[in-house]
């Protein structure tokens, strides 16, 4: 059976008593921090913090002899993890509140759910949870890739004598965002899924035969002068 050396570590603290004279208790509070005087310091053994993990080697009486071992986050100080997952948090909340779009992606949405359980177990004091254990799972009840649109583009295009001036490569990746979102946010969800991705394809193409119309006309007038 292996050995390993763990390293443990509380924090105890120290405190100390002392009268400041401030004209406002917030001026109290910054002088009694920038006292550096702690002769009169007492450690408070009955509020000592809990024991966590700060080093693991493998090997009997080791420590700090080799290289350490990657210890998993819950055998942390639980301060420590709440400030670790602050980082991850914040970082959905702004993937989440930025483009519209983000906000009904499944894997945003996945991983703004394992944060969360995760959350939830640094506050009741648990482990973390097991990576492979099922999530909660929310449903999308419609989504699409714009990849979709792309193809379906072609198809219209091939099939439709009125687009036969355009190429499917006129079409930006631009274009076909733009009709995305509009054609998401007005999509009745009754509506089936390939009648959503065919109309963002057929929003995409009519935008680009419209500049590509007024281009002409422009031309013309230019012409005509």
């Amino acid at each position: 059976m292996p050995i390993y050396t763990i390293e443990t570590t509380y924090h105890l603290p120290v405190y100390r008593h002392r009268s400041y004279e401030a004209p406002s208790l917030a001026e109290a509070c910054r002088l009694a921090i920038e006292d550096d005087d702690w002769e009169a310091e007492t450690r408070d053994y009955e509020s000592a913090g809990e024991t966590y993990v700060t080093g693991a080697w493998d090997g009997p009486d080791c420590a700090y002899s080799g290289p350490a071992l990657p210890v998993p986050s819950h055998f942390d100080e639980t301060v420590q993890r709440k400030a670790d997952h602050f980082e991850i948090l914040l970082g959905l909340v702004k993937v989440l509140a930025g483009a519209g779009d983000a906000k009904q992606s499944a894997y945003w949405v996945e991983r703004a759910a394992s944060a969360v359980a995760k959350a939830e177990a640094i506050l009741s004091g648990a482990r973390d949870p097991d990576p492979d254990a099922p999530m909660p799972r929310p449903h999308i009840l419609l989504s699409f890739d714009e990849s979709e649109v792309r193809a379906t583009i072609g198809e219209i295009i091939a099939g439709d004598e009125t687009f036969a001036t355009l190429s499917a490569d006129a079409i930006g990746d631009d274009d076909i965002h733009a009709a995305c979102v509009a054609v998401a946010a007005a999509a009745d969800l009754s509506e089936g899924r390939g009648s959503v991705v065919f109309r963002a394809a057929l929003a995409a193409i009519r935008s680009v035969a419209r500049r590509a119309m007024e281009g002409r006309k422009e031309g013309e007038r230019g012409k005509e002068k």
